[in-house]
C-alpha cells in the first residue's frame, strides 16, 4: 500500500499541473483553464475575493447575504431564471461563502459553458437587490443560523471557540454573521458591499473539464470583457495580537454529549516567516489524525477508548494566521478532563519523541494522496485552483505541494511542536450538556 501511495505522489505533478492555462481580460479578470477529457462536462466556478474576514463588526454576515441574493435577479434575468435555465440545460449550480472568499459553480455538458458565461456574467454588475428580496433573504439567513448554530450545540461551542481564540484577527466573527447584525443588515449596506467587491478585478473565473482553452478564453472575451472594474480599495490589515496566556470558556446548551476543543494559533503559508513550518504543521495534522490508523483513532479511540471521536485541523492555505485544532468527545464512562489529559499527552509525545521514519513516511504519502485524489474529480481540481488564487498564494503553490511534505523531517515536527502547541497560546471550548428539551405531547 505504501509504495502503492508513495507513486502517487510522484506522478502529483502531471496530475495537477497538466494543461492549466492563465489568462487576463483587460478589465482585470483572471481566467484559469484545466482540459481535462476524461468525461464530456465541464464546471465553471467564479471566486470573488470577498468573504467574512473582509467584514467588520455591525455588517458580519454580509458577504453570506449577499450570496444568497445573487439568484434573485438582474433586469435581463428575473428572481428564479438562473437557477432555472441552468437546470433546463441539464446543469447543476450552487454557491458557497467561507472566510477569505465567495464562489459560485455550476456543472454542465461541455456545449452549454456558453449559458453559464452568460448568466454569472450579467449577475457580477447588474444585481437588482429588491428591497422586498432582501427582507424575505436576511429571514432565510436567519433561520439557517439558528437551524445550523444556534440550535447544534457542537457548532455553537466550536462559534464560541473561534470568537475566544482570535480578538483583533476578523476570524472573530462567524461567516453566518451575529444575529444582531443580520437584524440590523440592510438593503443599502448589501448595494454598497456589492458594487465594491463584485468586479472583474477582484474575481477569478476557474474552468476545469473537456475543454479547448483558448475556446473558453474567446466566450470569457464575449460575456465577461464588456464588464468595467471596480476601484478596489483594499482592507485594512487586521492581525491577531499575540496570546500572552491560556483561554478557557464553557459552552452551557441542551446536549447529548459533552465535546472538547484545543486550539493553538499557528502560521499558514501566507504568514509563515519560514514556509517549512507550515508544512510541518499540515504532516504533523495528518500523524495525529490522517486516517483510521493515526495517532487519535488508533490509541485514543479504539486502543485506550477514552474517546468517542478524536480529530485534528488545520488550514494551510488560509489567508491569515490560523489554528491548529483538536477536537472530540469522550466515550461513554470518560469525563472531558479524561479526554483532555489524552489529547495534551499526544501533544508532549510529539515534542518529547521524533517521529519514526516509517511512520512519517506513511503519513506524508497520505497527506499527498488524498491531494492527488481529489484529481478525481473536475470540481475539486477547480475549487484548489480558485481558492489558492483567491487567498493570495497562486495557483502555482499546487506544484510545491509533495516536494515540500516529502521535506518535513522529525526534527522539523518536533520542533514546531514545541515552539507552537504551547500553554500560553491555547485556547480551549467545554461544551457541558444540559438537559435535553422534554418531548411535546400535545
Amino acid at each position: 500500500m505504501l509504495k502503492k501511495l508513495l507513486l502517487v505522489c510522484l506522478l502529483w505533478p502531471a496530475l495537477v499541473l497538466a494543461q492549466v492555462h492563465e489568462y487576463r481580460l483587460d478589465n482585470g479578470l483572471k481566467i484559469l483553464v484545466k482540459a481535462d477529457h476524461r468525461a464530456p462536462v465541464v464546471v465553471a466556478q467564479i471566486w470573488y475575493k470577498v468573504g467574512a474576514s473582509y467584514e467588520h463588526l455591525g455588517i458580519t454576515g454580509i458577504s453570506h447575504v449577499l450570496e444568497h441574493m445573487m439568484f434573485k435577479g438582474t433586469k435581463r434575468h428575473p428572481a428564479g431564471e438562473f437557477s432555472r435555465l441552468i437546470a433546463e440545460n441539464g446543469g447543476r449550480e450552487n454557491a458557497f461563502t467561507g472566510q477569505d472568499y465567495t464562489a459560485y459553480f455550476q456543472q454542465l455538458e461541455k456545449s452549454r459553458l456558453a449559458v453559464s458565461f452568460e448568466l454569472e456574467a450579467d449577475r457580477m454588475r447588474h444585481l437588482t437587490l429588491p428591497p422586498a428580496e432582501f427582507a424575505k433573504e436576511v429571514q432565510v439567513v436567519m433561520e439557517e443560523r439558528r437551524m445550523r448554530t444556534e440550535d447544534k450545540p457542537t457548532a455553537l461551542t466550536y462559534e464560541q471557540f473561534n470568537a475566544a481564540a482570535f480578538v483583533s484577527s476578523p476570524y472573530h466573527n462567524p461567516v453566518i454573521g451575529w444575529m444582531t447584525d443580520l437584524k440590523s443588515l440592510t438593503v443599502d449596506d448589501l448595494r454598497a458591499w456589492y458594487r465594491r467587491w463584485y468586479a472583474p478585478n477582484n474575481a477569478t473565473l476557474v474552468v476545469v473539464g473537456d475543454v479547448d482553452p483558448e475556446a473558453v478564453l474567446a466566450l470569457a472575451r464575449k460575456y465577461y470583457g464588456p464588464l468595467q472594474p471596480s476601484q478596489l480599495i483594499p482592507p485594512k490589515p487586521r492581525t491577531e495580537i499575540e496570546q500572552k496566556g491560556p483561554r478557557r470558556i464553557v459552552v452551557r446548551a441542551p446536549a447529548k454529549l459533552p465535546y472538547l476543543i484545543l486550539g493553538w494559533h499557528v502560521p499558514v503559508l501566507n504568514t509563515a516567516k519560514h514556509e517549512e513550518e507550515a508544512y510541518a504543521l499540515e504532516v504533523l495534522a495528518g500523524i495525529l489524525a490522517g486516517g483510521d490508523s493515526a495517532r487519535l483513532p488508533r490509541e485514543l479511540v479504539r486502543g485506550h477508548e477514552i474517546a468517542a471521536d478524536a480529530d485534528a485541523g488545520y488550514d494551510l492555505y488560509a489567508r491569515q494566521e490560523s489554528l491548529f485544532v483538536l477536537d472530540g468527545t469522550p466515550a461513554e464512562g470518560h469525563s472531558v478532563a479524561e479526554l483532555r489529559k489524552a489529547l495534551l499527552a499526544q501533544v508532549e509525545r510529539l515534542k518529547r519523541e521524533p517521529v519514526s521514519a516509517a511512520e512519517l513516511a506513511r503519513i506524508k504519502a497520505q497527506v499527498v494522496a488524498g491531494k492527488v485524489y481529489e484529481q478525481d474529480s473536475v470540481f475539486y481540481q477547480a475549487m484548489q485552483l480558485g481558492m489558492l488564487e483567491s487567498v493570495g498564494l497562486g495557483w502555482r503553490k499546487l506544484d510545491e505541494y509533495p516536494e515540500k511534505i516529502r521535506a518535513v523531517t522529525p526534527a522539523r515536527i518536533q520542533a514546531v511542536a514545541k515552539k507552537y502547541l504551547i500553554t500560553d497560546h491555547l485556547t480551549e471550548a467545554e461544551l457541558e450538556p444540559l438537559p435535553l428539551a422534554a418531548p411535546s405531547h400535545e
